[in-house]
């Protein structure tokens, strides 16, 4: 049978990879597929190295380069494009043309499904055509494929997942060595793992646009970022990550979604921070670069999903894994695909995004205080009027001995009654600076 033409946009880390392990395996990707699969096109804005890829992996001669994306979108005789060059605009715009024209569509731009998903699924929908995603989430996992194929018969109750190696492997490191985030930071960047401006990382956005796909999927609801809550671990404190390691816990920055019933109504958690998780659990120990993903069903149990979250060969797994299902579903009625968001377009569900006020977990608080009689009686009375039950306690000296750590873990409550007593807790006399908050979640 005639190979199937694809067009490559971008050809950077993950776009070389493609390029790559897509010729070095093209006989076992035609015998899986069907059909072979060509790159036949290539845009880049660096032609020079775009040029020595395909040369150094035997495609001169095969494969057009050009400084141009349009005219991979517009040129014909492409079937599927392979979008990787990221970002929003741009990208946005050449698949939107893409499906306009007719082709599939692959990538692994995890911001522009987060913000432009709906429009662009429903483009596909109309047009007929597919687009496929597996390398925006997770690099080398397959979670997409498990959470909307795979996982098929289950009720999905909740995804939690590190799903961002730079800042699991800062996280390691600070707490394997004792260091600080900066510090840590600037190793991270220069070994590879961050990047020159690393906001999107550290923040949780990075993270938030992963678990904005994965909760869609899960769920059957659309695209919802504007309603994460994202935050980062830029101003987490090697202090805490050693006192959570003596009460038997370990933080990772965790992407959290799961279905939650808020005062007898439905809706869906999602948010991305730093968590404390029991140094038990498998999770908890995915250290350094790695990713991992936990989701919990009710047919199937907890499963959990672990690899290689990023780099070019992973990451490139996926994306011609994608073009595997693409090549095979060609041909097939689109109403037989498998939906883009696993529920079909008229089955997905209107579930609001809870505010974190909503939200139930249990806490770690710390507290910086005056050494003095009477402060852990106001502590645990503030704790008790707002509702909150104490689970256990540590009482450190961290150097100065006319002050004192109070570390409080409490039992489940909801976000707000915490948020109340942190403002009367920080109203104390006897407190020095703000409370230290950080969300506990089992995981059990």
């Amino acid at each position: 049978m005639k190979p199937i033409k694809a067009g490559l946009l971008g050809i950077g880390t993950v776009g070389a990879g493609t390029f790559q392990v897509l010729r070095r395996n093209q006989e076992e990707i035609r015998r899986r597929a069907g059909r072979g699969i060509e790159v036949s096109m290539v845009a880049a804005r660096n032609l020079e190295r775009a040029r020595d890829i395909v040369l150094d992996a035997g495609a001169a001669g095969q494969c057009e380069v050009v400084n141009d994306p349009f005219a991979v979108v517009d040129n014909p005789d492409i079937d599927i494009v392979v979008e990787l060059i990221g970002g929003y605009d741009l990208a946005r715009e050449l698949v939107l043309r893409a499906i306009a024209n007719g082709k599939h569509v692959v990538t692994a731009n995890k911001a522009l499904l987060a913000q432009h998903g709906n429009e662009i699924f429903a483009a596909a929908q109309e047009k007929g055509v597919m687009v496929a995603f597996e390398a925006a989430v997770a690099g080398g996992i397959p979670i997409i494929k498990a959470l909307r194929e795979g996982l098929a018969a289950n009720r999905i109750e909740s995804v939690a997942g590190i799903i961002n190696g730079t800042t699991n492997f800062i996280l390691s490191e600070m707490r394997d060595k004792g260091l600080d985030f900066a510090t840590v930071l600037k190793q991270a960047q220069e070994l590879g793992y961050a990047e020159a401006d690393p906001t999107f990382d550290i923040e949780g956005v990075d993270a938030a646009h992963k678990l904005t796909i994965m909760a869609a999927i899960a769920f059957g609801i659309p695209m919802q970022f504007g309603g994460a809550h994202v935050e980062g671990i830029s101003r987490l404190q090697a202090v805490d990550i050693r006192y959570a390691e003596e009460l038997g816990y370990r933080i990772k920055l965790l992407g959290i979604t799961r279905r939650s019933s808020v005062d007898g109504g439905e809706g869906i958690e999602l948010r991305v921070h730093p968590t404390l998780i029991p140094a038990a659990r498998l999770i908890a120990n995915v250290e350094g670069a790695m990713n991992a993903v936990l989701v919990k069903a009710d047919a199937v149990g907890t499963t959990l999903y672990y690899g290689k979250g990023a780099g070019a060969e992973p990451t490139a797994s996926s994306v011609i894994a994608d073009l595997v299902d693409v090549t095979r579903s060609a041909t097939v009625d689109p109403y037989s695909r498998v939906p883009h968001l696993a529920f079909h377009p008229s089955e997905l569900a209107d579930l609001p995004i809870l505010p974190m006020d909503d939200i139930s977990t249990s806490y770690y608080l710390r507290v910086h205080v005056q050494d003095q009689l009477g402060v852990m009686a106001d502590l645990t009375r503030i704790l008790a009027e707002a509702g909150i039950s104490i689970d256990a306690v540590l009482q450190k000296q961290p150097g100065d001995k006319a002050r004192t750590d109070i570390v409080i873990i409490t039992h489940q409550t909801r976000e707000k009654y915490v948020n109340a007593a942190i403002l009367k807790i920080e109203s104390l006399a006897a407190i020095v600076g703000q409370v230290v908050r950080i969300r506990l979640e089992s995981l059990g």
